[in-house]
């Protein structure tokens, strides 16, 4: 029987987007992503090590858009990876595309003070 290791990154749905995401104690780091998508499977590394760096003060998601269709329309995401910085269920950084870790932690300490550039 094969062992599966837990991903730091949280996959979450149209139905568990509100109490992951919108009700969370945590800023929520969300990437909507989609299968198809090699920008996505390129930043998949990067936000799996932010996500295990940053445990505790910063919640890692991913939402598929192709499967969770409304709430990629409810956020306007036209495009694969876009990443949303949620906090207190509102959202306060969109960035689009794929981008190395220390960029976006660059990019992330704009909002999140305590994210220092690796």
């Amino acid at each position: 029987m094969p062992t599966t290791t837990a991903t730091p990154v949280t996959p979450v749905t149209d139905a568990t987007f509100h109490d992951e995401v919108l009700a969370a104690d945590l800023p929520v780091l969300v990437e909507f992503t989609a299968d198809w998508c090699g920008p996505c499977r390129q930043i998949a590394p990067v936000l799996a090590e932010l996500a295990t760096a940053e445990a505790g003060r910063l919640k890692v998601v991913a939402l598929d858009v192709d499967f969770n269709p409304a709430t990629a329309a409810a956020h306007r995401v036209l495009s694969a990876p876009t990443l949303t910085l949620f906090r207190s269920g509102e959202p306060v950084l969109t960035l689009v595309g794929a981008r190395p870790l220390r960029r976006l932690r660059q990019e992330l300490a704009a909002e999140l003070p305590w994210i220092a550039p690796s």
